[in-house]
C-alpha cells in the first residue's frame, strides 16, 4: 500500500517581497507573509529559522525562500514551510526594451497598516484618501494600495509605507495624503 502523505509533499522555491511577520509579536513569529508574482503567500517558518530571523526584515525586502510544500487533500490547500531563506536583490532583465526604460523600475505602492490599532486611529480613512487621490489623478494602474499587518508602531498609528522608496510615516492624517503622494509619486507617475 502506498503512503498517501508522502505523495502530496514536495520541495518549493520562490522569490518575493517580505510583507510582514505573522503571529504573536511578544514571541518569535511562526509565519511570514510574502508577495510574489502569483499573489500573497503565508509561509510557516521552521523552528531553526524563527530564532535567527526574528525582526530582521522590513516590508519590501526581497527574499529567496525554499522548503517543503504539502497539499492537504481534505481542505484543498497548499501549506508551505520554509527551511531556508536568504535576502536577495531582484533579478534584472538582461535586455530591456525602450518602452520599459521610460516606466518605473518597480511598481509604486502605498502600504497602509490595517491592524485594529491603526484602523481605530484612522487607517481606513487614510486608505480611502489614498484611493481617492489615485482615482482623481488617474494613477490607479501606476500605484497600488496594499493593506498590511502590524508595523510595530501601534500607538503611533496609522502607519503608512511608500514603496519603492521605503519611506515610513506614522500618525498619518487623511489630510496629509495629497502632500505625501505628491512627494513620492508626482515625478514617477506624471
Amino acid at each position: 500500500m502506498v503512503n498517501q502523505k508522502k505523495e502530496t509533499q514536495s520541495r518549493f522555491s520562490l522569490e518575493g517581497q517580505f510583507v510582514a511577520f505573522v503571529g504573536d509579536f511578544g514571541k518569535q513569529p511562526k509565519r511570514i507573509r510574502v508577495e510574489t508574482s502569483d499573489g500573497e503567500h503565508y509561509i510557516k517558518l521552521s523552528k531553526e529559522l524563527r530564532s535567527s530571523l526574528f525582526r530582521v526584515w522590513e516590508p519590501g525586502n526581497w527574499l529567496q525562500i525554499s522548503g517543503k510544500q504539502k497539499y492537504k487533500k481534505k481542505t484543498g490547500k497548499l501549506k508551505l514551510k520554509a527551511d531556508q531563506i536568504t535576502s536577495i536583490v531582484p533579478v534584472q532583465q538582461k535586455s530591456v526594451s525602450p518602452s520599459k526604460i521610460t516606466g518605473p523600475k518597480t511598481k509604486a505602492c502605498v502600504m497602509v497598516c490595517q491592524k485594529s490599532s491603526c484602523r481605530k486611529r484612522g487607517g481606513s480613512k487614510v486608505s480611502q484618501s489614498v484611493a481617492n487621490y489615485l482615482r482623481d489623478r488617474g494613477w490607479e494602474n501606476q500605484v497600488t494600495i496594499k493593506g498590511t499587518g502590524c508595523m510595530k508602531q501601534c500607538k503611533k498609528g496609522p502607519c503608512v509605507v511608500f514603496m519603492p522608496d521605503k519611506c515610513r510615516y506614522i500618525n498619518v492624517d487623511p489630510k496629509q495624503v495629497p502632500t505625501l503622494m505628491e512627494k513620492h509619486f508626482v515625478a514617477k507617475c506624471s
